[in-house]
């Protein structure tokens, strides 16, 4: 076994998770698997303790400086500690690198997290990556996103823009019967066949919904994060929120459009525009240096300034009662956020969607959803597809 070294490294970062489902480890890594592994960093390397199925391809295609196999330095600790598992690896590679304190985020493992406290090592927990109001995160650069990170969100969103279209060329497909019912393929269209359809043409566009998606007509879309289940009517808004993860480079896309199939009320019309102006005046206002928080309050200010009040009916919210935004990436909800609760001024290379939405019982809702990039001067679009929401 190698020696151990003496210089100390504090502070460095102890991750165990997996890739596929621990955003902060995919970045850190830059590897894509389906098991948890521990990996850590020291003096500036990033070292992967990977089991022996997973070391070859490690090394050819994560961002580790050392890939150490986990499976062979178990099997050399149990030679005198039959007992020997992962947190006696994670301390033998550790101690190795001469690192005897890390970071660890949150949600570690708990059981694990006090056996390497029992072995030795000085564990100190900190916030959540998802968790706006933590400091420090864990890697606060992770949310200044790389050309190859911009570039695997606009893929997400090209494969929601896949799924639109199938939405668009239903909907056009699509009749009403006596009743307002639609029916396609000479059978009731529902939220359930739009789901399926997306599906298919997202996966097919190179994306998976691993966290599922939104389409949900008439007032079910007042419950804004609603999936949207059962038939679709003629003159119902349909708010279809997709928002796939990109296979290649494992970044999310994430964007809405809203539809009515005929004609629209008035009232619903109104209500759409006054939507999509209100995304219009978040796109102008975002910039590197204004926070969150000032992005949003225009955007809610305008929408209240045309008489769209915000408030509790009975046990249920109406208007413009979520955020104007979120950070993408690695993580479909991350920092930054446009939003009263993120006084952080916004940074270059931040990625974010811009939706703000109104929700009514008897007019349904409205979400109009983008990503952009931060610049010095404004923002970039990584996300392109018509608005036309009236389909004949």
């Amino acid at each position: 076994m190698p020696s151990v070294r003496n210089k100390k490294k504090p502070s460095e970062v102890l991750l165990y998770a997996a890739p596929s489902k621990n955003a902060d480890l995919r970045w850190f890594s830059d590897f894509q698997a389906a098991d948890p592994f521990p990996a850590f960093s020291a003096g500036g390397r990033r070292i992967g303790l990977l089991p022996l199925l997973e070391v070859g391809r490690a090394q050819k295609e994560s961002a580790f400086d050392e890939v150490l196999n986990l499976t062979e330095i178990i099997n050399d600790l149990r030679r005198t500690n039959p007992q020997a598992g992962i947190a006696d690896a994670i301390t033998f590679a550790a101690l190795r690198e001469g690192v005897q304190e890390f970071r660890v985020p949150s949600d570690f493992p708990v059981g694990l997290f006090l056996r390497l406290k029992e072995l030795g090592l000085n564990l100190i927990s900190v916030g959540s990556a998802q968790d706006e109001r933590s400091a420090p995160p864990l890697f606060a650069n992770r949310w200044i996103k790389t050309k190859k990170e911009i570039d695997g969100i606009k893929a997400g969103n090209r494969a929601a823009c896949a799924g639109f279209k199938v939405v668009e060329k239903i909907l056009a497909e699509a009749k009403a019967d006596k009743a307002g019912k639609l029916l396609w393929n000479k059978k009731t269209l529902t939220a359930e066949v739009l789901h399926s359809h997306v599906q298919i043409a997202v996966t097919a566009a190179g994306g998976q919904l691993d966290a599922g998606m939104i389409c949900a007509p008439g007032d079910q879309a007042v419950d804004c994060h609603s999936e949207g289940s059962g038939p679709i009517y003629a003159g119902q808004l349909i708010v279809v929120d997709i928002f796939p993860r990109d296979r290649a480079s494992g970044n999310y896309g994430d964007m809405t459009r809203t539809y009515l199939k005929g004609r629209a009320t008035p009232t619903q019309r109104r209500m759409v525009q006054s939507v999509r102006k209100a995304q219009q005046l978040a796109l102008k206002a975002i910039r590197a240096g204004v926070t969150g928080a000032d992005v949003h309050k225009q955007v809610a200010e305008y929408l209240a300034s045309l008489g769209y009040k915000t408030e509790k009916a009975g046990e249920q919210y109406v208007g413009f009662f979520h955020g104007t935004g979120h950070g993408v990436g690695y993580d479909l909800h991350e920092e930054p956020y446009l939003s009263a609760r993120f006084p952080k001024p916004l940074q270059v290379g931040q990625c974010v969607t811009v939706e703000p939405g109104l929700y009514y019982p008897g007019i349904g809702g409205c979400r109009i959803e983008d990503c952009v990039v931060v610049t010095k001067s404004g923002c970039q679009m990584l996300s392109r597809h018509p608005y036309r929401w009236e389909i004949a």
